[in-house]
């Protein structure tokens, strides 16, 4: 296994130093396929990739409102030989791309490329980064000084909402991607149901800012980052 692939198989582990609260800044953290872009199954070339025509603005709003906005999406199909990691950060980039011509940004993007049954062995990993453990969660809460509480998961299916619970963040539920159809069909076995339920991301940014009752310009972002962890 390379360094790169350890490092990423560690951060976020047991081990971990909690992330800071009561002080720190409040983050939006958004799965990726179903939530920002359609989901269309494993984005194998690029030309899959379709972002929502709202998530931009959508994305804009959050960050005037001075959130934090950081992707964290599982990309399995790495680990069981669909595609490669240069592809992940090609369509992450790519979202960058987008995002940026409407004036919208995300603060870092996430990603966990580990499966325990995956095809290739540098990433069969029993991570602690797979949602929905909280490995990407933490590391962003310690690099972004992030206040968990005050903050929220937003994605299409029940594992960002076991995400969100395992963090100790608020959950929405967008009825894009797979959202419908696991609250239509699935919710009945829920142990426990989210915070809110949203039509897409624009109408959870609605919610979150209605929340929260946060307004006002951005702040300079950091760089964004596209790593595994």
């Amino acid at each position: 296994m390379s360094a790169r692939h350890k490092k990423a198989a560690s951060e976020g582990g047991p081990q971990s130093a909690p992330a800071p609260l009561g002080r720190g800044v409040p983050a939006v953290f958004l799965d990726r396929d179903g939530t920002v872009s359609e989901e269309v199954g494993y984005i194998n070339h690029i030309s899959r990739l379709q972002v929502y025509p709202w998530s931009a603005e959508a994305i804009r709003k959050l960050n005037q409102a001075e959130h934090r906005v950081i992707m964290v999406t599982n990309q399995s199909g790495v680990a069981r030989g669909y595609f490669t990691e240069e592809l992940v950060n090609a369509v992450h980039q790519k979202i960058t791309s987008e995002l940026a011509a409407h004036g919208a940004r995300l603060d870092a993007m996430y990603y966990c490329p580990h499966h325990p049954n995956g095809k290739l062995k540098a990433y069969r990993i029993d991570c602690q980064c797979r949602k929905p453990l909280t490995g990407m969660v933490e590391a962003a809460a310690r690099k972004f000084h992030i206040d968990l509480a005050r903050s929220y998961v937003v994605g299409d299916s029940y594992r960002d909402m076991q995400l969100g619970f395992n963090a100790g963040t608020r959950t929405i539920l967008v009825m894009t991607g797979y959202g419908r159809g696991e609250y239509e069909h699935h919710r009945q076995g829920w142990p426990r149901m989210p915070d809110r339920i949203a039509e897409n991301l624009l109408e959870a940014a609605e919610i979150i800012l209605g929340e929260t009752g946060r307004a006002g310009a951005a702040a300079p972002g950091d760089s964004l980052t596209s790593q595994p962890l």
